[in-house]
């Protein structure tokens, strides 16, 4: 038997004042998303901003429904609307934060494991990393270099051959 490890390495900023410019730019960005989610039920509003290889900027909300389990999150909406605005075009970065209205919202928000894997699929396809900056309204942010990061052992196409 062998043992393995699989690690993710990823930067933590007390602010925004220490990220790339063009982090903080997507970071800000994605916190004024948060206003348009549509989230009556849970009051938890997730705002996602990406940044395509043409610089240009597609955003993403939650979108909940009565029905619970057919809400959509806001980094599937971002990619989804990203496919379909730039069909064949890389996403370089995702900027991903919240508004809890129940709670707190002072932690980095982390994609769920649907979204881990929709990343993984993007970023598999177009061979090129997604930079993530994960944050909450206030708070630490996490920098995270390559989306697949977050899902070590993904299932990807190369399973199906």
């Amino acid at each position: 038997m062998a043992k393995k490890t699989a690690q993710i390495t990823y930067e933590e900023h007390d602010d925004e004042t220490t990220l790339r410019p063009e982090d903080a730019s997507l970071l800000r960005a994605a916190r004024e998303a948060v206003r348009d989610a549509y989230a009556p039920y849970s009051r938890f509003r997730v705002g996602a901003m990406l940044l395509m290889e043409n610089g240009e900027m597609v955003s993403g909300t939650n979108q909940e429904n009565a029905s619970y389990p057919v809400g959509i999150c806001a980094e599937r909406v971002g990619l989804s609307a990203a496919s379909s605005r730039y069909p064949g075009m890389p996403v370089k970065a995702i900027a991903v934060s919240y508004d809890n209205e129940l709670g707190a919202s002072d932690r980095p928000i982390t994609p769920c494991g649907i979204c881990r894997q929709t990343l993984a699929e993007y970023q598999q396809r177009f061979s090129a990393p997604i930079r993530l900056i994960l944050a909450g309204r206030t708070g630490k942010i996490w920098v995270i270099p390559d989306s697949v990061g977050l899902l070590p052992l993904s299932f990807s196409a190369e399973d199906m051959r």
